[in-house]
């Protein structure tokens, strides 16, 4: 006597869970519109779309735990279409960039495209990705931000080539790597510097021209290399104390 009322009960719960999922799935049409842009040589409006699949990939994981998606949709895998998704906007498109948009120099393309992609093969199978307190242990293939700072720095080519070539290679080294919105400690100010990040993010794609950016945004420039350094040394810090503890 007491199924009907609690089938009833998980309605608008499993409804939740599958909107979720749905919002999830979403993150392919940015991606399919930043394609497009690339294919048409546009790498402002490219980025900008891979910052909307950002934002999709960072409000889904918070909703789908609060909503308990995987109680109320157990039989599909919402992390694995999280990942699959995230292998295309963090990496795929990203590599393709580094392919044709002059990231590196003539001739080293689609090797370095090709090496973007296979190391983060192994980040996204790794089971050991992530930390008992939420960090990410090595490099964690986030190759969108790397081709939004070689564009908005406009570093040369054979130093982009080099940081690539050091990037891989963190993939394998377990130091830690902050999550901007899952790790407890300093979370309100990190949440606060993510939105600082990329807020000045957007704005400086939108806006970024030939001249040097602290030149012409000095402020949102400014913000922007703040916030970068802030996840560079907490990331930084972390690593040092995880090894000392280690040790």
């Amino acid at each position: 006597m007491t199924s009907e009322p609690n089938q009833q009960n998980e309605t608008l719960p499993r409804i939740y869970a599958w909107a979720i999922h749905t919002f999830t799935a979403l993150g392919v049409v940015p991606a399919l519109f930043s394609i497009h842009a690339l294919w048409l040589g546009d790498a402002r409006t490219s980025l900008l779309w891979l910052g909307a699949a950002l934002i999709i990939d960072g409000l889904d994981g918070p909703l789908a735990r609060r909503f308990e998606v995987t109680r109320y949709a157990p039989r599909f895998d919402g992390a694995t279409l999280d990942m699959v998704i995230d292998y295309l906007t963090y990496t795929v498109i990203p590599a393709l960039m580094i392919w044709h948009l002059g990231f590196v120099p003539e001739g080293w393309g689609i090797a370095a495209a090709s090496y973007v992609m296979l190391t983060a093969l192994y980040c996204f199978g790794n089971k050991d990705m992530k930390t008992h307190d939420n960090y990410f242990q090595g490099f964690p293939a986030t190759w969108n931000l790397v081709v939004l700072y070689f564009f908005l720095l406009g570093t040369d080519p054979w130093s982009n080539l080099v940081v690539i070539a050091f990037l891989g290679i963190l993939t394998f080294v377990p130091l830690k790597f902050i999550h901007p919105l899952r790790v407890e400690r300093m979370r309100l100010i990190t949440i606060f510097m993510t939105a600082t990040w990329g807020a000045s993010s957007v704005w400086l794609v939108m806006i970024a021209d030939e001249r040097p950016l602290l030149e012409s945004e000095p402020a949102a420039f400014g913000a922007w290399l703040f916030a970068t350094f802030y996840f560079a040394g907490i990331s930084l810090v972390r690593s040092v104390e995880n090894s000392a503890r280690k040790n």
